[in-house]
């Protein structure tokens, strides 16, 4: 019995000196964790020699060569490119740069040459200093003046530097300019107001079957076919322009047929289909006089199409 108690007791003391050595080598491990940097510190200073630690030197990669910048080896825009798509719109910095490009590849190319002469000279030196007033009219451009003032509509840079202008594409309606009071005395008269489409007589056959189409027009209207009385009132027009307006609802036919006319008209003009285009304003001018947008944009196209011809 003494000696079953002595094994128990001998056997519980062995327990608790192992529970000892698991919590002390805990504390062993933690505090290992928490010395470590400074031994491995320690360590690291054994290993090179003592004093300061080594210095690691890095050599910097050398900078690579800078290449030339390569030359820009395509070709040049088209004088048109550059007249539309940088001095019309006021680009003089760039348009100057693209002109000399040009002029390398074409240096033959006179109006070229001239347009960079217009972009480069002293504008009150070229034209002189003596001036006079002019209001600016419906339809008027640098382009439409430099022809009527200065004899060249292709001198529109010019007349635009002359006046200080940032966007000789931009010209309000009322807005005062200065011509060279030089070259009036020789300029030929103002233009009248922009020509129309012929105004040729209508027989007596031709102005019936106007009026017939428009009374048809207009009972398509009243049936609700609205597409169908266009058509019909577009014929009566072809047949008779000046036929007169039977009442409200053929005025208002009209009225949409005109916006239909310009708003292709304005096609034709982007894809330079100009002389198309120019065809259905005067046709629109026919039916409605003050029609102004048509006006601005017919001039527009006359200017382009003149313009074209010098390139």
């Amino acid at each position: 019995m003494r000696a079953s108690v002595r094994y128990l007791e001998h056997k519980h003391g062995l327990a608790q000196g192992w529970h000892r050595w698991v919590v002390l080598a805990g504390i062993g491990l933690v505090g290992a964790g928490l010395g470590g940097c400074t031994q491995l510190q320690q360590l690291r200073t054994r290993m090179l020699g003592h004093g300061a630690p080594a210095k690691v030197v890095v050599t910097p990669a050398p900078a690579p060569a800078t290449l030339p910048a390569a030359e820009d080896e395509s070709p040049p825009p088209s004088l048109a490119s550059i007249v539309n798509d940088q001095l019309q719109l006021g680009h003089y910095r760039e348009g100057e740069r693209q002109l000399r490009r040009y002029l390398q590849v074409y240096p033959d190319d006179g109006a070229a040459q001239a347009m960079l002469r217009q972009l480069t000279v002293d504008p009150e030196q070229a034209l002189g200093h003596a001036s006079r007033p002019y209001v600016v009219r419906t339809g008027d451009s640098y382009s439409t003046l430099a022809a009527r003032y200065l004899g060249d509509g292709g001198r529109f840079l010019i007349l635009a530097r002359y006046n200080g202008s940032a966007n000789p594409s931009m010209l309000r309606v009322g807005q005062t300019l200065r011509l060279p009071a030089s070259r009036l005395a020789s300029a030929a008269p103002p233009e009248g107001p922009a020509p129309t489409a012929s105004a040729t007589p209508i027989d007596a056959s031709d102005a019936a079957k106007a009026r017939r189409l428009q009374d048809e027009s207009l009972a398509l209207l009243r049936k609700g076919e609205r597409t169908q009385a266009l058509e019909r009132m577009d014929q009566a027009l072809d047949a008779d322009p000046h036929l007169p307006a039977g009442g409200a609802d053929a005025a208002s036919l009209r009225e949409q047929l005109v916006s239909v006319y310009h708003q292709r008209a304005i096609v034709l003009y982007r894809d330079q289909q100009l002389d198309q285009a120019i065809a259905l304003w005067n046709r629109v001018l026919v039916i409605e006089p003050d029609f102004e947008p048509a006006t601005v944009y017919r001039a527009r196209a006359l200017e382009l199409k003149q313009r074209l011809k010098q390139f």
